[in-house]
């Protein structure tokens, strides 16, 4: 069991919970972690950088002047990439860089990610971030009250407008519900702020009113 304090916005802990690390895979898994992450920023490659080849390139096929004979040293049509203006030699195409991964393995990683967090450290938990208007200055204060000065993912249940608009300023911040919340993500960011309720859908528990 991992215990883990619950902060206000003031930074003063006014509660905590017991985390059960079998809810999050028991265990660090390091290879698929791996896999997942290599998986997600494959997947933001465009692959779209092209050259024209000696196919592609304008200008006749033939042969510019007999093999032998001529004194000249021997050489081919005007599209030879040894040539100006012919085709690039060994051009580049468009490629698919994607990979895939089962929904399963892309859960597990995630968890995997969450609970290596969890133990060195590096989640924080609030009880709620609750924004009246948008205020990246009241943002930043809470990151102050909770000790958090470098890059950091924070995790809520649903989206909320006020809070996207209030952290958008600020480096090395991403805010993301706790759905769309991923192993690379996760692993870009030194730390992770979660809303105690989010934290609690993490773990598939369901929260009292």
């Amino acid at each position: 069991m991992i215990d883990l304090a619950v902060y206000n916005t003031e930074g003063q802990e006014i509660d905590s919970l017991s985390v059960d690390e079998s809810a999050l895979g028991g265990t660090v898994r390091y290879r698929l972690l791996k896999q997942a992450i290599v998986m997600y920023h494959a997947n933001k490659r465009v692959g779209t950088a092209a050259t024209k080849g000696r196919s592609m390139a304008a200008g006749s096929g033939k042969k510019l002047f007999r093999q032998k004979g001529t004194g000249f040293a021997r050489v081919g049509n005007r599209r030879t990439g040894k040539r100006v203006g012919g085709g690039v030699t060994f051009a580049k195409t468009a490629r698919d860089f994607s990979k895939r991964m089962p929904k399963k393995q892309r859960k597990l990683a995630r968890d995997s990610a969450i609970l290596a967090k969890l133990k060195n450290n590096n989640v924080v938990v609030v009880d709620g971030l609750d924004f009246q208007k948008p205020k990246t200055r009241d943002f930043v204060s809470v990151l102050s009250n909770l000790g958090i000065d470098g890059s950091c993912l924070v995790a809520i249940n649903e989206y909320e407008d006020n809070l996207h608009k209030s952290a958008k300023n600020v480096p090395k911040v991403a805010v993301v519900p706790v759905a769309e919340l991923n192993a690379a993500g996760i692993c870009s960011h030194h730390k992770m702020l979660f809303t105690k309720e989010a934290f609690l859908s993490v773990l598939e528990l369901k929260q009292s009113r």
